[in-house]
């Protein structure tokens, strides 16, 4: 497929400290494109030290900038001059205790100053957005009542709320306004990256992701007894960079995009690292029972729900890949490569635990 770069256009990326923006950021400076990072905070050199090596081994260039999700009009500085801006900042991880501050006012108001932001700045004309498989499916169990029990761009989480899985909601509320923001002007083209749950190293070699947190689990002992019964799509997030890359450069692409590789339990995890790095890990071997999982879990964890433990566990988890391949010509990375590859940076980083 032939992309249409302009390497003398600068792009905007958000959020650039990133588990996925990281990679993005990566294969924009390797392909000779200036980028500006717009990132919390400018004094924290060691969160952006990763960033801004990539300059000694690419041909593009990096620029900082402070910005802030809720805070209005702080993207407009960094979008100057910009054709392209990556929304990929929303907050993922597994500490948040309130949903609503934590989740869904970032991913929605985020957004919207976001986009208010490009609506002001002439030089903008394609917005690629990071939104999520759990904007298009929320409870897994509902996924039984499909055409074909397979997820698809033409579907939306209708069963998520700021108390039940509110990640999930808070993701299917930042990307419907995304469309209904686009559509009320001419000037810019909006393209959609929806992944499934995102694997790999980070660029940072420290979690930025709650990814990490729940494959640091596994890798810490906390799953040795029995992992949860849950499966679900993933994809290695050098894909997922590569997605957001073609969004922005293929004259053609547009709509939604769900970026999945294969469906695997956390066992199925477990067994690839056991493949590979011997059985020596804490790693689980068997799947605890739901039954278990059901009656002590929101005992161990408040924010695990026994309507979520009972509508996501134990149900089969599928979507289609097909637009991703044939619109924006992606070729799927191996999954083991991408666990194995995780794993060895938690064994460098001392997550992983021997028996």
């Amino acid at each position: 497929m032939d992309l249409n770069i302009n390497k003398n256009e600068p792009v905007m990326v958000t959020g650039a400290t990133g588990f996925v923006a990281s990679w993005l950021v990566k294969k924009l400076m390797d392909n000779g494109i200036t980028v500006h990072a717009a990132v919390r905070n400018l004094d924290d050199t060691i969160k952006l030290a990763h960033l801004k090596n990539l300059e000694n081994s690419s041909s593009g260039k990096i620029i900082f900038f402070k910005s802030e999700l809720l805070e209005e009009g702080s993207y407009l500085k960094a979008m100057e001059g910009c054709s392209v801006v990556f929304h990929t900042a929303s907050p993922f991880n597994f500490k948040v205790t309130d949903s609503q501050r934590g989740f869904v006012d970032p991913a929605f108001k985020g957004t919207r100053n976001v986009l208010d932001s490009v609506n002001k700045t002439e030089s903008v004309k394609r917005v690629v957005l990071t939104s999520s498989c759990v904007a298009i499916v929320g409870d897994t169990i509902e996924i039984a009542k499909y055409p074909n029990k397979t997820i698809t761009e033409d579907m939306w989480n209708t069963t998520s709320t700021v108390n039940n899985n509110p990640y999930g909601y808070s993701k299917s509320v930042a990307e419907k306004l995304a469309w209904e923001m686009n559509e009320k002007q001419e000037r810019w083209k909006l393209v959609v990256i929806n992944p499934s749950f995102v694997m790999g190293p980070t660029l940072s070699k420290t979690s930025t992701s709650g990814t990490h947190d729940m494959i640091g689990q596994m890798a810490d002992g906390t799953m040795k007894s029995g992992a949860p019964p849950f499966e679900i799509g993933m994809v290695d997030v050098r894909d997922v960079a590569e997605a957001h890359f073609n969004a922005a450069y293929l004259e053609d692409a547009s709509g939604r995009h769900i970026l999945s590789n294969k469906t695997l339990s956390l066992v199925d995890v477990a067994n690839i690292i056991r493949n590979k790095f011997g059985d020596k890990w804490l790693l689980p071997k068997k799947a605890a029972p739901k039954w278990l999982i059901w009656l002590i879990g929101p005992i161990i964890d408040r924010s695990i729900s026994r309507k979520m433990i009972s509508n996501n566990f134990g149900h089969p988890w599928l979507a289609t890949n097909s637009k991703s391949i044939n619109k924006l010509g992606i070729k799927y990375t191996a999954l083991e490569n991408c666990i194995e590859n995780m794993f060895q940076q938690m064994i460098d980083n001392g997550i992983a635990k021997k028996k």
